[in-house]
């Protein structure tokens, strides 16, 4: 997803009109966060599926996040999409927080019986979050609704 020009990820999106996703989402750089949101929320609208939102302080907190979701709501989620942006700083801070971060969401894809898509984007500067909020290199919130849309269909037909 990260190549400019990738249109093959739009062909084929699944209409799920009974899918529920939950989007879990950072407040930290929430104006770039933010962006990454309405990107999934038109794409699963259009797709006729159902969301929730969750909000957490920070990146670190997304996967624990969906696990308690997953684990105590009534409506259990048929995907899971974790949103947020960790920008490059001055500090080995950075290189923590994204190891910690892509550690959870795949011990998170190897243990919950539904998809955890990884739509947190891990950045040199605010300028390159802008370019993937529907800039240059497309819309990263609209790419992670889309994968989230193809997953929930291949895990329903692995059933």
């Amino acid at each position: 997803m990260a190549s400019t020009g990738n249109n093959v990820l739009t062909k084929g999106i699944p209409e799920l009109a009974d899918a529920f996703v939950v989007l879990v989402k950072t407040e930290w750089n929430a104006h770039l966060v933010d962006r990454l949101e309405e990107g999934c929320i038109q794409v699963l609208t259009a797709a006729g599926a159902s969301y929730k939102t969750l909000v957490v302080p920070g990146a670190v907190e997304l996967p624990f996040a969906v696990q308690r979701y997953q684990n105590g709501a009534s409506r259990k989620a048929d995907a899971f999409i974790t949103l947020g942006t960790v920008i490059q700083g001055g500090t080995p801070h950075f290189e923590y927080v994204c190891q910690m971060v892509s550690d959870g969401v795949t011990a998170l894809n190897l243990t919950l019986p539904v998809p955890v898509i990884f739509g947190v984007l891990t950045l040199n500067n605010e300028q390159e979050a802008i370019d993937r909020t529907g800039g240059v290199h497309g819309h990263k919130g609209e790419e992670a609704a889309i994968t989230a849309l193809k997953m929930i269909a291949l895990n329903r037909s692995l059933d």
